[in-house]
């Protein structure tokens, strides 16, 4: 990256990450799919933000976008997308390939998918290395080996030379982290790093993204429908619903004292090993919607026991409810206590 680059982001003193408005139409024989419809919201330096919902309400889309690599046909037809301060869907792709990997590193749910099964694990990350810094191959070769050991891959000196096939699901993550990691980016985007994993592999990954946060200061958002990882790494929560964020604000206070029937049904439907039901789980009724035949009004009205008469009419803005609260909800209005500006743009 060019040094005037470099210092536009370190003068930059907002958010490092800003998100206005953004909106992804996928054209399709039903209708346009409106994957991310208006998303509005920002991650600092450091912190650690989760986003949640249902699979298909847009979160991965919404990943993509950020990094501009939203699959043909879908497009961005609006929105700004800012790093530190640095409008990311004005650049060219060659200046956008230099973001992609340095200051930001993506972790795909898949890293069987992800990672190119002919070629060997260790190159993968010199590779990312070489592609951003002016290093000789065995400079990078170091780092990388550095990164495998960073990510506790056993024996890496070994292990460089293998290919995908030869590691465990759980080594194939961390090798995904590695290569996401290893230039040590301002944002990850981590798109379900723990899914298709044991419950002690999990901890393992979740562990090494937050060792990483504090050692680097690497903000980091976690995209995952596991509501107990959120809860347990992240400061902030964003919970998506049809394409769009229906509330967000300080995880333990959304987690606590949701204002969203979404929200509130997706708590429910969460084993907790500290409380007993004798009802059991409560799942959520219904389906999600097809995005590209969006129920008039409120997108979650026909699955919400709580719906109102103006639900089926008229769409909710994101109401704000507290410090650093908002929800998208009829019924939030009316807890709000900031009564002239409960209606925000974003």
């Amino acid at each position: 990256m060019s040094s005037a680059s470099e210092r536009t982001f370190a003068q930059h003193a907002g958010p490092l990450l800003r998100v206005e408005d953004l909106r992804v139409h996928i054209p399709t024989s039903r209708g346009v799919v409106e994957a991310v419809d208006g998303v509005s919201f920002s991650i600092n330096k450091g912190e650690i933000v989760g986003i949640v919902g249902e699979s298909g309400c847009g979160k991965s889309m919404l990943a993509l976008s950020i990094v501009r690599l939203v699959p043909s046909p879908g497009r961005i037809i609006a929105g700004h997308v800012a790093m530190a301060g640095r409008d990311l869907l004005s650049l060219s792709e060659r200046e956008m390939r230099r973001v992609r990997g340095n200051d930001v590193g993506m972790i795909f749910q898949d890293p069987s998918a992800s990672l190119n099964p002919v070629m060997r694990v260790g190159d993968q990350v010199s590779e990312t290395v070489e592609a951003h810094h002016a290093v000789t191959a065995t400079q990078a070769k170091q780092r990388s080996l550095d990164m495998l050991r960073a990510v506790r891959i056993p024996g890496p000196e070994l292990r460089y030379r293998d290919y995908p096939h030869q590691y465990s699901g759980g080594m194939r993550q961390r090798a995904m982290i590695a290569v996401g990691s290893v230039n040590h980016p301002r944002l990850l985007i981590a798109d379900e790093p723990t899914t298709a994993l044991d419950v002690t592999v999990q901890a393992q990954i979740m562990d090494l993204l937050l060792a990483m946060n504090r050692a680097t200061g690497t903000a980091i958002m976690l995209i995952t429908h596991n509501i107990a990882l959120v809860s347990h790494f992240c400061s902030r929560v964003l919970v998506m619903y049809a394409g769009r964020i229906v509330e967000s604000g300080p995880t333990l206070e959304v987690f606590e004292t949701p204002k969203h029937p979404y929200t509130d049904a997706l708590l429910k439907a969460v084993p907790r090993i500290e409380e007993k039901s004798e009802g059991g789980l409560l799942p959520i009724e219904g389906r999600p919607p097809d995005l590209a035949r969006k129920p008039r009004g409120c997108a979650f009205h026909p699955r919400c026991p709580q719906r109102k008469d103006i639900c089926l009419v008229e769409e909710p803005p994101p109401f704000k409810i507290g410090p650093g609260r908002k929800a998208r909800c009829w019924l939030a209005q009316e807890t709000s206590p900031f009564e002239e500006d409960a209606r925000l743009s974003s």
